[in-house]
């Protein structure tokens, strides 16, 4: 009864100490993972005038779909700051001396791991799905976005729709223009509407939908070109000269447009397990038939061009009536020394471009036949990939928690650099695999599970070597 009160108490210590390091690791991960990718699509995001709402609809997507890769490394890194602090105090220690052996002290732990791996299957099927669609349909969104209302000196500016401004110089303030000319394209007919004005004041409307440009001392030029016929003999030309003048542009082509989530959802990481398999059915039944159709077609077009470049054609021999024939598509040329020189260059033709005809549909159908099975492929890794995360919070679990109990150091140091480690290599090997898989070279399950399966022996001699001690 004492001791497993003692039991008892120690569970509710380690699941304390590694819940507290799980959570603290898993947001840093997440918040790498996001700073990484900041910086990749930094120059997407800046200047685009995009709303805060916006930014932060699109990290937390972002930040969902790194769950994947930081939940693993999380469990890895607090399995190892847990016992590693446990025997840098020499409780672990304590506790071996009270009876209570390592694997009854990490079974809690265990047992936890085993349902966050159901929770990280649930998550993968259900939930990432749905993320990496919407974070997929934003970034498109976001990525195509105009950069924001912004002219520079001496540059024309093109990005507001049927104009192009010129502005020679900006006043310290940034509202006030010099040297401004304006080519007004709404017509559709080249330049033939031109505004110029010395000097002038850009300012937002008050619903802040539109750009207002004030104009001081200048004119405006247009050329008429209506009348087509005697436009080039005419050429009529208009100039009105103005104190101040006010354009307004809208400014609408600078809002972000949502598209529809629909365009991605027919791609496989946007799929859950049920999806995948009735996708992989269906593109597995096309590829089956598709190679079926090609080789008998090819057989059919095949023997059609050998009836075509087997029309009756006179030979130069004693017989002159002696004629290449054809009986159920089996030829009896003659040696093509013996045909005359007009015979002989059409049948070179005939078989030269029966050759490349035949030649490129084979590399047609090959080049499809080739990304249907990528295709397929791919839908079989992302079905796979659904069980790999569940499995790789087990097993990360099975290095870290006797790793931490090998090492005997807490805290934020070796036990990172351990961690990273362990999780560069399960990464480079995951991503190795399954790229060779894809393209066939490699068995799909096996270019999935490799890691898994190559990291899996690691764990278990870490697990028994340490409850052995």
């Amino acid at each position: 009864m004492q001791l497993f009160s003692v039991v008892k108490k120690l569970y509710k210590l380690i699941l304390k100490s590694f819940l507290g390091s799980f959570v603290f690791t898993f947001f840093i991960v997440i918040f790498v993972l996001l700073m990484q990718f900041l910086w990749v699509y930094v120059d997407d995001l800046v200047g685009k005038g995009l709303s805060f709402k916006i930014i932060m609809e699109l990290f937390f997507h972002a930040s969902v779909t790194f769950v994947p890769m930081a939940l693993p490394l999380a469990i890895l890194l607090a399995s190892i700051m847990s016992f590693g602090d446990l025997g840098e105090h020499y409780e672990l220690v304590a506790i071996k001396a009270s009876g209570i052996s390592v694997w009854t002290a990490m079974r809690p732990l265990f047992i936890f791991s085993v349902m966050l791996s159901g929770l990280a299957f649930i998550f993968s099927n259900s939930i990432n799905p749905v993320a990496t669609l919407k974070f997929k349909t934003l970034l498109f969104d976001v990525r195509r976005q105009k950069l924001a209302f912004d002219i520079k000196e001496g540059v024309f500016y093109k990005d507001i729709e049927d104009y192009v401004i010129y502005v020679d110089k900006k006043g310290e303030d940034g509202s006030t223009i010099y040297g401004v000319k304006i080519y007004d394209h709404t017509d559709h007919q080249g330049n033939n509407k031109i505004m110029v004005a010395d000097s002038g004041v850009m300012s937002l409307s008050p619903n802040q939908r539109s750009i207002i440009f004030t104009l001081y001392n200048g004119c405006n030029y247009t050329e008429d070109n209506s009348n087509k016929e005697n436009y080039k003999v005419k050429r009529p030309f208009e100039r009105m000269s103005f104190r101040e003048e006010q354009i307004k542009f809208s400014l609408a082509s600078f809002d972000l447009t949502r598209s529809s989530e629909d365009m991605y959802k027919s791609y496989q990481a946007m799929m859950n397990i049920h999806q995948l398999s009735t996708a992989l059915d269906s593109l597995e039944r096309h590829y089956d038939t598709r190679q079926e159709d090609f080789s008998r077609g090819f057989e059919r077009r095949l023997a059609n061009y050998v009836a075509i470049g087997s029309s009756p054609l006179t030979v130069s021999s004693s017989d002159t009536n002696s004629q290449l024939s054809t009986t159920n598509c089996q030829l009896e040329w003659p040696l093509i020394e013996h045909l005359d020189p007009a015979v002989r260059t059409r049948v070179l033709e005939i078989a030269s471009g029966t050759a490349r005809t035949a030649k490129d549909n084979v590399a047609f159908n090959k080049q499809d036949l080739e990304a249907q099975h990528l295709n397929i492929n791919r839908h079989k890794k992302e079905w796979h990939k659904k069980f790999t995360l569940s499995f790789a919070c087990i097993i990360f679990f099975l290095i870290g928690a006797p790793l931490g109990t090998i090492i005997r150091k807490g805290g934020l140091g070796l036990p990172v650099v351990v961690s990273v480690l362990f999780f560069v290599i399960y990464y480079i090997i995951s991503t190795v695999a399954e790229r060779t898989a894809e393209y066939g070279d490699l068995n799909m399950f096996l270019g999935v599970w490799l890691s898994s399966l190559i990291i899996l022996p690691v764990g278990l001699f870490l697990t028994i070597k340490a409850t052995k001690n």
